[in-house]
């Protein structure tokens, strides 16, 4: 039986809102152009899932992803996060939900918490959302607000060591966690470096990750870094 997780519970919330707008106003699709259409036939079919346990990249534990960053995911995954188009959470969610799925299947059975990688509040106030919080709620779960992101730079523009150092110490937990098992969810791995230190805070609190499930993975390429955690 595969470990459970807490489920969410609807509600109305901002980001709800723009969900709602996103479906008023004209759309082209997240992926490809197309007009009138928030996600195109294609574009959709691109983003199915094909879970697989990506290397751990320094994070401590297995990682699942749902799809490689690249081509049509990497468009989708970019207007979701970067452009406001928060009516791609909605097929980007299932594909986590997948990853999801692969990351406890290969657990045992105690029940494990969902844990989102939060966004900084400089971040969240720009965009108006959390990204991994979004993907995670319309993946069917909700996840525990255990973790505070420090102010950080921007990680998109630097190399593995630079992420590295630049991600150190970023993370805090908010309260004690002795006995609490989880499984840690970030939108994209590319070096660790993210995870890494996530995972850290919550085990120097006293609970243990289990397991992370990422929506997509970058492929590494010498002198190129194409994410962000």
């Amino acid at each position: 039986m595969a470990p459970s997780v807490p489920r969410t519970s609807p509600r109305r919330t901002p980001a709800a809102l723009l969900d709602a707008l996103a479906l008023l106003l004209p759309v082209a699709c997240a992926g490809c152009g197309e007009p009138d259409r928030g996600l195109c036939d294609g574009c959709r079919a691109a983003l199915a899932p094909h879970p697989f346990r990506a290397e751990s990249r320094g994070a401590g534990t297995a990682v699942w992803a749902a799809v490689e960053y690249e081509g049509t995911a990497a468009r989708v995954i970019r207007a979701f996060k970067d452009e406001g188009r928060t009516d791609a959470a909605r097929p980007l969610g299932a594909a986590l939900r997948q990853s999801l799925a692969a990351a406890v299947g290969a657990l045992d059975a105690r029940p494990r918490e969902v844990a989102a990688v939060p966004s900084t509040a400089a971040a969240g106030r720009a965009r108006g959302y959390d990204p991994v919080r979004m993907l995670v709620r319309h993946a069917g779960f909700a996840s525990a607000d255990v973790l505070r992101a420090g102010a950080r730079a921007d990680q998109a523009a630097l190399g593995r060591e630079a992420r590295r150092a630049n991600s150190e110490g970023s993370f805090t937990a908010r309260r004690p966690l002795a006995g609490r098992r989880f499984v840690l969810v970030d939108d994209i791995v590319t070096t660790g470096s993210t995870l890494a230190d996530a995972a850290r805070a919550i085990r120097a609190a006293g609970g243990s990750v289990d397991a992370i499930s990422v929506l997509a993975r970058t492929r590494l390429r010498i002198g190129r870094v194409d994410a962000d955690a």
